[in-house]
């Protein structure tokens, strides 16, 4: 065995890289223009489309976020994957709007509704920075799987490891008190801990080493091969990826009967609900959820409906269907295979916890340790196929977005600046621009403590375009200065400025008004004791009775506790930051230091009067991702409302072609699309508004009754879940 792998491991590993490769020459041959390379000359079926939808909006991140977040916050996590739910019956009737376009990026969308190259040249510019945030994440979510993989053992830590280690422990005894009884210089050393989050395992893998290996491989088939590439090997990695969300189940569960007694997955299951604490199966996020509350599930549903179509990979898959109803059905019908994966994803993490919640102090390792541990006796290159899956899951992600950012870069900033200069030479320069995106987005995840963080970051960086792709797409009197105001807005004031004012500040970051924490608060609640419950127990108990006697007269003994007992639990939230997205941490000297982005928006509402430290760290998450969603679609329609309208001819040019259904044959459709221009009113007889400024069309049969389906299928998840959930009670 070498740093935890084995020589079958390494095998399977090298025959999926270079079957991948494979695939991205194989797929090079047929690329003959910028159309073949961005959008596969437009000729994929509903098959292709549905896993191609799987597999890009698959990323590793998905199972390893799902099992980070579930890990500290119970079923609730599921939310981290599954926020997408509510947004996904709209796929139906979005996604063909991606098709009657009729464009090769997201960027001409802008150019030819607003009229505006520079404005098509910002979309460009954030576009590339959504697709960077997307990489980063998959790239720190399989790199952090990965080290665990590969872990020292304690003979193998150096001095610092040590300490480390050794502060970990403290952490974990200074937990398992009962805060109410903690001495004020317990309680501050507490907190000093949960900032600093010291490590329990460490890795033989260098993290960053293992990032620029990804990167590598990504590039070098997806340079290759371009969407064409990127679609078959998305079929391929999207079975992969389906094969990794159930091969870990037999291996848990029986390794949860060999610990605890029991035969077949059944007992494994009674066995976790009998352990495992109650307001672990609350999926809404219960009072002491962390991150995910309803009121936070809420508002991120809201931003994910805005954010999700302004994407500009969500043209670039939609767009190279051969048809419409292709279109809607991939887009649909694939993501909803990822919904009911993301279920199945947290469930595992459920299970794994009943072995693993006292093992892992990094909710970021969760995957790959008990990857290691569940398949790694097992042998016959089991830990060398997740590992492949877990990168298949990545690419498959990475490449669309790679194509995606090339094709914008190359059509909407190089080329207008350097034209006529053939179809090949900007193949060519797409292939370099794709590149150098894939590079920054590995870099960039280098620089983020945490998947969660990642996760945060690129949920939220669409925000500076949507208001501008919705109300350009169905609003007539949005216009070129409300969309420039808009987007300039989101910007400056919620990404350039929170992140350049610490850099050219730096005192902001000592600056004790913006060092606020929520208030440390216990929460406590009354639940029938599981297993779970009771060894937390026994372990407060021993905590209690190592403690010198002077402490122990002034504390009373906890209680002992027994399985199906009424008992008050009392959970402490920790102190967040309130101002620094990545938190407050210590500097060299000791002294506490805000890091990450500033929240300015939060700024301003502690500055009207809101008193946000007695908030929950989740409450304040949900008011800034609210202001966030919201203000700018604000600023558009107010700024429009005040300056002049676009050109009416350009506007009855653009939405006669977007009334204009996409017909299969080009030279018929073409035809079709003359018509329209000719005689935009065709057209209105679809309106649901025919003499009002809002471009919303009368839905058929297939819109409708795909729609209903669709809906039906987001209760479905939810039933699937519940379902999970009550198995074994």
């Amino acid at each position: 065995m070498h740093y935890g792998l084995d020589l079958p491991d390494f095998i399977v590993i090298g025959i999926y890289f270079a079957a991948i490769i494979a695939i991205g020459f194989w797929a090079a041959r047929r690329v003959k223009s910028e159309e073949d390379y961005f959008l596969a000359g437009r000729r994929f079926g509903k098959f292709i489309q549905t896993f191609t939808a799987f597999g890009q909006g698959t990323n590793v991140e998905s199972p390893v976020g799902v099992a980070t977040t579930t890990f500290t916050n119970g079923a609730a996590g599921v939310w981290s994957s599954l926020n997408y739910l509510f947004t996904t019956p709209l796929y139906w009737l979005i996604t063909p709007w991606m098709r009657r376009l009729r464009v090769l990026t997201m960027a001409d969308y802008f150019e030819e509704r607003y009229g505006s190259k520079a404005i098509a040249g910002l979309y460009t510019l954030v576009a590339a920075m959504v697709m960077i945030a997307h990489l980063a994440v998959g790239f720190g979510a399989a790199s952090k799987t990965v080290l665990a993989l590969a872990p020292k053992s304690a003979e193998q830590l150096n001095a610092a490891e040590k300490a480390e280690l050794h502060r970990a422990h403290e952490l974990d005894h200074l937990k398992q008190r009962d805060y109410r009884l903690l001495t004020d210089e317990q309680r501050d050393r507490l907190n000093v801990l949960n900032r600093e989050a010291p490590r329990k395992l460490f890795s033989h893998i260098n993290q960053a080493v293992l990032i620029w290996i990804i990167c590598v491989v990504v590039m070098i088939y997806g340079i290759a091969g371009g969407l064409g590439a990127a679609a078959l090997t998305d079929t391929l990695q999207g079975m992969a990826i389906i094969l990794l969300t159930i091969m870990l189940f037999p291996f848990c569960w029986a390794k949860i009967n060999t610990v605890y007694g029991g035969h077949g997955p059944l007992d494994a299951l009674a066995t976790v609900h009998t352990r495992l604490p109650e307001a672990f199966f609350d999926f809404l996020g219960g009072a002491t959820a962390q991150d995910f509350t309803w009121y936070y599930i809420a508002a991120l549903s809201l931003m994910t409906i805005c954010n999700t179509p302004a994407q500009p990979q969500f043209l670039t898959s939609n767009a190279a269907a051969r048809n419409e109803f292709a279109c809607r059905f991939g887009a649909t019908w694939g993501s909803y295979i990822k919904r009911f994966c993301a279920v199945l994803w947290c469930f595992f993490a459920l299970c794994a916890l009943v072995i693993y919640y006292d093992k892992i102090q990094d909710p970021d390792l969760m995957w790959g340790y008990a990857t290691r541990d569940l398949l790694g006796s097992v042998g016959f290159g089991l830990v060398g196929l997740m590992i492949a899956c877990l990168m298949s899951a990545l690419m498959s992600t990475a490449d669309m977005l790679m194509i995606t950012s090339s094709s914008l870069l190359t059509k909407n900033i190089y080329r207008p600046l350097l034209p006529n200069l053939g179809e090949r030479h900007y193949v060519l320069v797409g292939r370099v621009l794709g590149a150098v995106v894939v590079i920054t987005g590995a870099y960039i995840a280098t620089q983020f403590d945490s998947i969660l963080q990642l996760l945060k970051f690129m949920w939220e960086i669409n925000v500076m375009i949507a208001a501008t792709w919705w109300l350009g797409m169905k609003w007539r009197r949005a216009n070129r200065a409300g969309a420039w105001s808009s987007m300039a807005f989101a910007s400056i004031f919620f990404f350039i400025l929170p992140i350049l004012l610490p850099v050219a500040v730096s005192t902001l970051r000592y600056n004790d008004s913006l060092l606020a924490t929520t208030h440390v608060r216990s929460v406590t609640e009354t639940h029938t004791a599981h297993s779970m419950d009771v060894d937390r127990r026994t372990r407060e108990i021993a905590a209690w009775e190592t403690l010198p006697e002077s402490e122990r007269a002034k504390t009373p003994r906890p209680e002992s506790l027994a399985v199906g007992e009424e008992f008050r639990q009392s959970t402490t939230l920790p102190a967040r930051s309130v101002f620094w997205t990545k938190g407050i941490k210590h500097d060299d000297d000791g002294k506490p230091i805000g890091t990450g982005m500033l929240n300015l928006e939060l700024i301003a509402v502690d500055r009207l009067g809101f008193n946000l430290q007695a908030n929950t760290y989740a409450m304040n998450e949900t008011v800034r991702i609210l202001i966030r969603t919201v203000l700018p679609f604000l600023v558009l329609i107010v700024v429009s409302l005040l300056t002049r309208p676009e050109k009416k001819t350009r506007l009855n040019r653009f939405f006669a072609k977007m009334g204009t259904i996409v017909l299969d044959d080009r030279e018929a459709d073409a035809r079709e699309l003359e018509l329209a221009y000719a005689d935009p009113s065709r057209v209105d007889r679809r309106k649901l508004f025919p003499k009002t400024q809002w471009e919303f069309f009368k839905w058929n049969r297939v819109d409708t009754i795909g729609f209903l389906l669709a809906v039906l299928c987001a209760f479905a998840v939810l039933g699937f879940l519940k379902l999970l959930l009550m198995i074994g009670q």
